[in-house]
């Protein structure tokens, strides 16, 4: 993997916000093409948001492009330019919380600091017999406090790594390879049958429910109506069709009504609508497509509805649910 081949700060920077939230053969290709749109941290403070929105495009939780960038930005100020690599320094800033301050302090300045994820996590509950839920304070202390006793007679940056890539590749969260473990005769786990059970699962928390209404309106020489979500809710700053938030699902005139759009309503009966379920972290997302092929607009468009000509192949940053729509489409 290129982030291992390095020291760089930047460089494994990127890598850890990449690989928070997206599997390594999903993340490598974007990791490489990250570094090649913003090479250092210059670059990347210097770019427009919306530049970055778009590399980022189909990696979903945009929120951590958008720290990436006011850190840049950040960094460009506080540090004159140079990524900070110690722990006290990285740790202040945005998107960067304990486990990726520990990653890049113990790989590119040997600081002996544990990292704890996921994967270290369930490595430490097995051999050592935690038995506390993931996500929880006390399970997090043991492992760290476990794993710092440790770390202190090697290579932090090597015993980080060999951790995590363990729990990646050896003691997987299923089918975790117990006959070819070094650790087979020292497991607790494995020992008392428990490996299936430990560590204990994150409590689940409840989803909650939305229902969005869009609106696909197309010009033949403008493009596709769309617009930009405002800050505060989920998708900020990225570009989707015009839509309209309910309670429950609706029917065209109602959503046109609720809408405000200037759509002549003696249209609809051309319409056609197709349902979609978007699954979110701490969200369920209903989302009923209506299309309206001779949609005629009563009155020019206002912002921050805006025609888009060809926003799937112009990089547009837009939300994976209306990415792939347009793109079925």
């Amino acid at each position: 993997m290129p982030w291992r081949q390095t020291r760089d700060p930047y460089s494994i920077w990127v890598s850890e916000i990449i690989l928070q939230q997206t599997r390594v053969d999903q993340g490598w290709s974007y990791y490489l093409n990250f570094i090649a749109a913003f090479p250092d941290v210059k670059s990347l403070a210097a770019a427009p948001e919306e530049a970055v929105l778009s590399v980022w495009k189909g990696l979903g939780y945009y929120s951590r492009a958008r720290n990436m960038h006011h850190t840049a930005r950040v960094v460009m100020e506080r540090f004159n330019g140079k990524f900070p690599a110690t722990y006290d320094d990285l740790i202040g800033l945005k998107g960067i919380g304990p486990y990726t301050a520990a990653a890049i302090a113990s790989i590119c300045n040997d600081e002996a600091i544990p990292v704890v994820d996921g994967n270290v996590i369930r490595v430490f509950s097995r051999i050592f017999g935690f038995k506390e839920a993931v996500g929880s304070s006390t399970g997090y202390r043991k492992v760290f406090e476990k794993s710092a006793g440790f770390i202190k007679h090697s290579n932090p940056g090597i015993y980080n790594q060999a951790v995590m890539e363990f729990g990646a590749l050896q003691c997987k969260s299923r089918q975790p390879l117990c006959d070819q473990c070094l650790f087979q005769k020292d497991c607790y786990a494995y020992t008392h049958n428990l490996v299936e059970q430990l560590p204990q699962p994150a409590k689940v928390v409840a989803r909650k429910e939305r229902f969005f209404h869009y609106f696909l309106i197309t010009h033949p020489e403008k493009g596709i109506l769309m617009q930009k979500r405002g800050a505060g809710d989920i998708w900020q700053n990225l570009w989707e069709l015009p839509v309209v938030e309910s309670d429950k699902l609706m029917e065209i005139n109602e959503a046109i009504e609720l809408s405000g759009l200037p759509i002549d309503k003696s249209l609809t009966r051309q319409f056609s609508f197709t349902d979609h379920k978007h699954v979110l972290t701490h969200q369920l997302i209903r989302a009923r497509f209506f299309v309206l092929p001779k949609a005629k607009l009563m009155s020019n468009p206002v912002p921050p509805l805006k025609w888009q000509n060809d926003p799937v192949n112009n990089g547009l940053p837009m939300p994976r649910l209306i990415d792939k729509y347009l793109k079925n489409i």
